[in-house]
């Protein structure tokens, strides 16, 4: 009997260490994790929104901002978790020369501690400038 009940603790505490490392990296993971998905999804949203047919009238790079909308969107849901509650604003979409700021905050889902529900909210906010450089114009 007292080794089933040993057994029956070891299970107990194993589940509740379980529940304290998701609580904790749900918190602290998110930041990091929100920060390089914003600024792998935007750079690969703002190559793939360039006009093509105006850069090779003028030479000049141009972005069209509802496909640099419609790209984010697309591509921050196909990577987001669903236990997070995630809002996209969009500020100074420039399209030429391409520049854009976007916003991205997640609130995290809730947690109940003490009978007080408790959720983390983390804003990420990342200017993105898209430049290009030719043979002609090298990189200085």
């Amino acid at each position: 009997m007292k080794e089933s009940i040993w057994g029956w603790w070891f299970i107990v505490l194993g589940l509740i260490i379980i529940a304290v490392v998701i609580l904790i990296t749900d918190m602290t993971i998110t930041s990091e994790q929100d920060y390089y998905m914003l600024k792998e999804i935007s750079e690969a949203s703002m190559i793939e929104s360039v006009d093509y047919a105006y850069y090779r009238k003028y030479g000049e790079l141009r972005i069209n901002s509802e496909k640099f909308m419609e790209n984010f969107i697309r591509r921050f849901s196909e990577v987001i978790t669903i236990n997070k509650t995630t809002e996209i604003n969009f500020y100074d979409i420039y399209e030429s020369p391409p520049k854009v700021t976007v916003e991205v905050s997640t609130r995290s889902s809730q947690i109940i501690i003490d009978y007080e529900s408790t959720t983390f909210d983390i804003t990420n906010r990342l200017d993105a400038i898209l430049e290009m450089y030719s043979k002609e114009n090298p990189k200085k």
